[in-house]
């Protein structure tokens, strides 16, 4: 039998977080609930969760920090679950490593959805990178690059290079179409999709996370269009 996937959730209100448990109980997840961010800090290590659901209100320790410690240590995938909708704190939780951003109330049918898609990506991220010469699948290749959509990995000048999933789709989307300028618009329907209602922003924060992993190269690089958005530029030699 398949080991159950655990999943952390720290939320204060601890009726919405048995709610929440109840839930995903229903769908076969291992849960623990925890209530404080300094509790949580010390649940995460011993429980090993696969994801992490984070109230960003908590008490002491907010979930703003509580992000960036666990992010310090693993990058296990973190859904924000908030009551505060305002593109800044999106965006500022993105910037921290979060995977996903969910304002409350929520549906519990969402969440769940949003849980197994996040699940999904990252296991699938895990899958180890390849040689240049084992590449198999859906994948783009220049100097010094090659980003495989199809076990999510990243080489680059022959290192392997750990990202979100949706930094990795985001790279592969704008390098398997060189030199095509596409809007922040754009670039947010073909990566996030119609689930995902959320601010042109989160495109910049996603580009910004890139260019500090993957720096731009004497043949290509991620270059931004002003006024209208980003493109993967081919440089001719």
């Amino acid at each position: 039998m398949a080991e159950k996937q655990r999943i952390l959730i720290i939320d204060d209100d601890n009726n919405i977080a048995e709610l929440i448990s109840l839930y995903l109980l229903k769908e076969c997840y291992e849960t623990t609930i925890v209530n404080d961010g300094e509790e949580a800090l010390r649940v995460f290590p011993e429980f090993k969760p696969n994801l992490v659901l984070l109230d960003l209100m908590l008490p002491g320790m907010d979930g703003y920090q509580v992000c960036r410690e666990m992010r310090s240590l693993s990058q296990v995938p973190i859904i924000m679950l908030s009551a505060k909708g305002e593109v800044f704190d999106k965006v500022l939780g993105l910037e921290l490593g979060a995977d996903d951003y969910m304002i409350k109330p929520f549906d519990s049918k969402e969440l769940v959805a949003r849980v197994k898609a996040v699940l999904r990506r990252y296991q699938t991220s895990q899958i180890p990178a390849s040689s240049n010469r084992d590449q198999q699948g859906d994948y783009v290749e220049y100097s010094d690059l090659i980003v495989n959509l199809t076990n999510y990995s990243v080489l680059y000048k022959g290192y392997s290079v750990e990202m979100p999933p949706k930094e990795l789709e985001l790279l592969y989307f704008l390098a398997n179409s060189p030199n095509q300028v596409f809007t922040r618009e754009q670039l947010l329907d073909h990566i996030w999709g119609y689930e995902y209602i959320g601010d042109t922003r989160t495109v910049d924060v996603h580009i910004k996370r890139l260019r500090e992993k993957i720096k731009d190269h004497a043949g290509w690089a991620l270059t931004t269009v002003w006024g209208i958005g980003y493109k993967f530029e081919v440089k001719r030699q």
